[in-house]
Formats: C-alpha cells, sequence, structure tokens
C-alpha cells in the first residue's frame, strides 16, 4: 500500500468526543497537552461535548487543516473515528487516532497503542499509510456496517451502558439480553456478482476489520487484503441456537456453523422485501451508530481510500 511520511512540524487538529470511552475526558486531554506541548507541536484540541456536533467540528478541522496543511486527529471510540473520518476522505488531510473506546478495532488492526500518551507521541513518529474503508449509501465504515438483529443489539447495548457503563463486560450481557428477546427475520433481494438472490436472514453484518473477523473465526478476513468487504449472514434460528452461535463467536469458531453463511464482494446492491415489495428504510449501524437509511442499499470498497498515522516500525499487513 502507498506510504509517506507526515511533515515534522505539521499542526495536530484534535477532534475529542469528551463522552467517547471509559477513561475521562479531562484527563485525556492533559495528556495531548502534556506531550505536544512537552516538544513544541503546535496543535489545537476541538472539545466536543455534544455528540450530534461531531460532524459540525470535524468539518472545521479538516478545514484548517487543510489551510495549515495539517493533521486531523480523531481522539475517541470507533464511532467519534468514523465520524471524523467521514470528513476527511477525500479532503486530501492525514488523519491520525487516539482510541478512547471500549474495543477499538479500527486502532488496534493498525498497531496504534491503546495508551494515550503513547499514542500522541506516535503520532509524531508515525507514517501514513492510505488504507480501505467501506461504503454503503454515502456513508463510510472502517469496521463493520449491518442491518437486522446487530443494530437492535447495539441499541440496547448503549441503554445498558448508560446505566452500568462502560465494559467489555457490560456489552456481552447486553448482548445476551438482545438475543433472548428474539428478532424477526428480514427478507433481503441481493445483487451480487452478476447474480440476483433472495435471504431470509436475521442479521447481515458486513466487515471491514481483518482484527475483528480473525477473532469470530471468519475464512473471509482474508478478502480484506485482496481490497474485498466480507459479510456474514443468519439463517433463521430459535434463541438457544443464536446463543450457541454467540458463544462459537466467542471461541472464535462462528464461521465453522452451518447458521452462518459467509461470502466476500467489492459492491453489493441488496433490498428488503416486505409483503412482496421493494424499498422503504432501515436501521443501519455503521461503525457502532445506528440510523436510517433508505434502500436500496449500495455497498462497496473503496481502496487506499484513508491516509492513516501508523507506527513507524509497524507491519505493512
Amino acid at each position: 500500500m502507498p506510504q509517506s511520511s507526515p511533515s515534522a512540524d505539521a499542526p495536530l487538529f484534535i477532534v475529542l468526543n469528551a463522552g467517547s470511552g471509559s477513561s475521562d475526558a479531562e484527563r485525556t486531554r492533559e495528556t495531548i497537552e502534556s506531550v505536544l506541548s512537552g516538544v513544541g507541536r503546535a496543535h489545537r484540541i476541538l472539545y466536543v461535548e455534544d455528540a450530534r456536533r461531531l460532524h459540525t467540528v470535524a468539518w472545521q478541522a479538516v478545514q484548517e487543516a487543510r489551510i495549515q496543511k495539517g493533521i486531523v486527529v480523531a481522539a475517541g471510540g470507533d464511532g467519534t473515528i468514523n465520524a471524523v473520518a467521514q470528513v476527511v476522505v477525500g479532503s486530501g488531510v492525514a488523519f491520525g487516532v487516539l482510541p478512547q473506546g471500549t474495543f477499538n478495532y479500527f486502532s488496534r488492526e493498525y498497531g496504534i497503542p491503546a495508551d494515550t500518551a503513547e499514542a500522541t507521541h506516535m503520532l509524531l513518529t508515525g507514517r501514513i499509510r492510505r488504507v480501505q474503508v467501506g461504503w454503503v449509501n454515502e456513508h463510510i465504515f472502517l469496521v463493520n456496517a449491518s442491518l437486522g438483529l446487530y443494530p437492535a443489539l447495539l441499541e440496547n447495548r448503549e441503554e445498558w451502558k448508560q446505566q452500568f457503563g462502560r465494559s467489555r463486560i457490560i456489552a456481552l450481557w447486553a448482548g445476551l439480553a438482545t438475543l433472548l428477546r428474539g428478532h424477526r427475520r428480514m427478507t433481503l433481494e441481493m445483487e451480487h456478482a452478476g447474480r440476483l438472490r433472495t435471504l431470509h436472514t436475521s442479521t447481515l453484518f458486513v466487515g471491514n476489520n481483518r482484527l475483528q473477523l480473525e477473532r469470530i473465526g471468519v475464512d473471509e478476513a482474508t478478502a480484506l487484503d485482496e481490497g474485498r468487504l466480507a459479510a456474514l449472514a443468519l439463517r433463521p434460528t430459535g434463541r438457544l441456537a443464536m446463543l450457541w452461535l454467540l458463544a462459537r463467536g466467542a471461541f472464535g469458531r462462528l464461521g465453522d456453523a452451518d447458521e452462518v453463511q459467509s461470502f466476500s464482494f467489492e459492491t453489493l446492491r441488496l433490498s428488503v422485501l416486505r409483503r412482496g415489495r421493494r424499498g422503504g428504510r432501515i436501521k443501519v449501524a455503521t461503525d457502532g451508530e445506528v440510523g436510517w437509511m433508505r434502500t436500496p442499499l449500495e455497498f462497496r470498497v473503496i481502496p487506499d481510500a484513508l491516509p492513516l498515522i501508523v507506527p513507524a516500525d509497524g507491519a505493512d499487513g
């Protein structure tokens, strides 16, 4: 993949989501300030307390970075990183990440440290690696996109986090609660590789993160190295079987289950059939953030779309 090094004196414009992740936002800000001020690196921290302003603040950061030939940095979880990257893609501005979330699949995939001080130092010494992004109806995704059961799981997980705090254990219990409630199946009409087929499923999951796919045991994880996206669909099944699938995923063996269909693609068009009719809206999750999208859904991969700062000594992948 194309590689280069950012300018040693490029100013950093850091979009910090105060509500993202389990760490204290003010402490994170102090850590960033300490590292950058200590080496005399020009920077500006754009503090976001209302997540609804993320896109606006990210756009402001990109405009300033373009004028001053700087770097835009997202400090937050995968959802925050997605929101900022959405504006960065196509702008010609380099992109950095200071992970603050629960799972941090995107940053871990590219060897970016979880520790804020270490990740900030990495921004000063790293190189630029252009990485692929997924695209669905004008929205990018860096880790995954999904519809059906998975967006419902994410919404329930967020409710649990607000009540009991952010942790992987809370996320697991929220997932179990969602599966036990059950979920109605969808009928999807998919156009893929020149073929049109109908699929009955409770959820469709499209992955763009090799680490996450390997953790749950999906063979199509290797397709990402070939500039493709990986899709998983669960055949309709009962609640106990869904719990068994969750356990298989936890042990990295989901791809072996008979109830799982998987394939890879560069482009995919799908419609939701309701009473034999196409159209309407459906909830779609992109990197953990849930929103409504109109069908048909158009998925595609965009190679080398995001100029990401990664560790200088990291593997090319």
